[in-house]
């Protein structure tokens, strides 16, 4: 399987992780044109830092069934913001409030949203 394929594999598991954990406003940023820290972002809301926690586990938990390794984990017990470093795909689980600060999709505004249909 090649990098842009498994990206792929590894966006459709986290989303729907992220839904089964009913995840709120998710969105996959195309970053690779326009920065060489992977090549997607996926950002998802949390009503709570527990569900925000919840649904971190899920996408970790799925990805590593299938054999994806977490490079790095940001996060878990101090903030509303746990980030999950899976390579070319890097997960963004926000509380709500702590999203609509920090507002990734504005400061990646250049990067296109894509949909799952279009993958």
């Amino acid at each position: 399987m090649n990098q842009l394929d498994q990206s792929r594999e590894i966006i459709k598991i986290v989303y729907h992780a992220l839904e089964d954990k009913k995840g709120e406003d998710i969105k996959v940023l195309d970053i690779h044109e326009v920065s060489v820290i992977a090549d997607y972002f996926i950002i998802a809301s949390g009503k709570n830092i527990n569900q925000v926690q919840a649904m971190a586990e899920a996408v970790e938990e799925e990805l590593l069934k299938k054999n994806y390794k977490l490079v790095q984990k940001e996060g878990y017990h101090s903030s509303g913001w746990i980030l999950l470093d899976f390579g070319s795909v890097v997960v963004h689980v926000f509380d709500k409030e702590v999203r609509d600060f920090y507002c990734l999709e504005r400061l990646w505004r250049d990067a296109p949203t894509i949909s799952l249909e279009t993958l």
